[in-house]
């Protein structure tokens, strides 16, 4: 799924996605004009709409941004970098002084556009031939609409949505901005196709699955606090799904880890085709393992980086004694250094703490592309133990509670962390969600949830700097604004 029919590629309108038009190619924008002619006649095989859905999934490998901010985002990391000027976007958002001016935010919006476009392209042209397998082939494009509209949602509140198809160049002047209701109400719907239509096993590896498009809804109701409807859902998953908790939690994040048993859906990444600065989402690897990694290292085990998103020791003093996961998820630099003899520099805002995670592994010799820029690192995108703390929350805090069940589910995951049920957790009601919310911390630290965790719940003034009803939701880029030409107001305080 990873290599993109680069005709294809140019005729899902990427650039005019209601995105920036002057930060595409000449070469993307002239492709586009050409092939806009005919591309309605395009879907007439089964290997073209497998080539537009190949084409879909792609952007998927941007999200690397959608990670690496979110985490710096909230307060489990600082920006880092090598000083307070380096890509100041990110500064600005650990900082929480961001504007509508800012180049990571105008990638975020353009690149997770760029996706919705390209699933939609699938979506306008479903019924145009039959063939076996075909519903599949559609309900994987609904997911990764879904997918993208989700991210979008999260981090920009209302947004434009096109329920029957692609965006059009002129649309962004003409089509409002949906309220959240309307733009859940699409991904609701559009992962209900996608359920009803997928099994539990993927025809490829990293493909979407039934799986992905539950646990994907059951996230989306909690993020409306529909826990009733989440808690169906995801004991659906749970009961009738494949899905396991791997018993090495040490395994999950290197690369014999990839695709096991408790990755639910997983952005899949190689070092086959490289990057540079001036097109990072043109990488074929995973970019926010090369800027996590650690400055000026060598050493055993790991590869250099540029330090940024570095754990605080507040997040790290959140692990309790005894919490396997500890080690796994932050890596001490100096007690490292001290037992294994490796070397490094520091950084802006150096805490000796590393997102152990997603830093570079070390790779051959002959390993392709740029060693920052192309790590072949997989993003855990939906984990099992998400999904079973996602069960918890939604069982504690539906109208009827079941705190024995978001226990049981709350203790599976810990029983791992322990190796043992010494540490399991008795309390019930609010006690019990709390525990829930710093389970969640632990668990997936590192992995770009916590912020957004955090806002839905009403505990978004926990970050430093952050002000109540602006900082729910980040600004809609300047451009867009102006593109759109009055049609679209700003988010609120900004």
């Amino acid at each position: 799924m990873k290599k993109i029919n680069k005709f294809i590629q140019r005729a899902i309108y990427l650039c005019i996605a209601l995105v920036t038009i002057s930060s595409c190619s000449d070469e993307y924008i002239d492709n586009a004009k050409v092939i806009a002619i005919d591309s309605e006649s395009f879907f007439n095989s089964e290997a073209e709409y497998y080539q537009a859905v190949v084409a879909a999934y792609d952007p998927l490998q941007s999200t690397f941004i959608n990670v690496l901010m979110g985490e710096i985002a909230s307060n489990n990391t600082l920006c880092g970098g090598e000083s307070a000027t380096d890509v100041p976007g990110y500064q600005q958002i650990d900082d929480m002084i961001h504007t509508p001016v800012n180049a990571q935010l105008q990638n975020l919006w353009s690149w997770m556009f760029g996706g919705v476009n390209r699933a939609a392209y699938v979506i306008e042209f479903k019924d145009n031939v039959d063939f076996e397998g075909k519903d599949a082939l559609v309900a994987e494009a609904y997911f990764l609409r879904a997918y993208y509209n989700f991210e979008l949602v999260k981090w920009f509140g209302d947004i434009p949505i096109k329920p029957e198809g692609r965006f059009f160049l002129g649309d962004e002047k003409t089509i409002p901005r949906s309220p959240k209701a309307e733009v859940y109400a699409l991904i609701e719907q559009d992962l209900e196709w996608a359920i009803d239509n997928l099994t539990y096993t993927a025809p490829q590896t990293g493909r979407v699955t039934k799986g992905a498009a539950q646990a994907l809804l059951g996230k989306v109701y909690l993020f409306q606090d529909k826990f009733d409807e989440a808690s169906v859902v995801l004991e659906n998953l749970i009961q009738n799904g494949p899905y396991m908790l791997e018993t090495d939690y040490n395994n999950i994040f290197e690369f014999a880890g990839e695709n096991g048993p408790g990755s639910v859906f997983e952005v899949q990444y190689t070092d086959v085709e490289g990057a540079g600065f001036d097109c990072l989402q043109c990488s074929e690897g995973n970019v926010a393992v090369g800027f996590q990694g650690v400055r000026g290292y060598n050493g055993p085990d790991f590869t250099p980086g540029f330090s940024f998103n570095v754990p605080t020791q507040e997040v790290v003093d959140e692990f309790e004694v005894g919490d396997l996961r500890k080690d796994v998820a932050i890596l001490d630099i100096d007690a490292w250094a001290a037992s294994t003899g490796a070397e490094f520099t520091t950084g802006y805002e150096h805490t000796g703490y590393f997102n152990r995670k997603y830093i570079p592994r070390t790779r051959s010799a002959n390993a392709a592309g740029d060693q920052n820029l192309t790590n072949p690192n997989n993003y855990r995108a939906i984990r099992y133990a998400d999904v079973l703390l996602m069960a918890a929350e939604a069982n504690n805090r539906k109208s009827s509670p079941n705190d024995a069940l978001a226990r049981t589910y709350l203790n599976m995951v810990r029983e791992r962390a322990f190796g043992n049920a010494d540490n399991n957790i008795t309390t019930s009601g609010t006690n019990l969600t709390a525990a829930i919310y710093k389970e969640r911390r632990v668990e997936l630290v590192g992995e770009g949830h916590h912020f957004f965790d955090l806002v839905r719940t009403g505990r978004g003034s926990q970050i430093p700097g952050f002000t109540p009803n602006k900082n729910e939701v980040f600004p809609i880029p300047f451009e867009e604004i102006q593109f759109s030409q009055g049609n679209w107001s700003q988010n609120q305080n900004y």
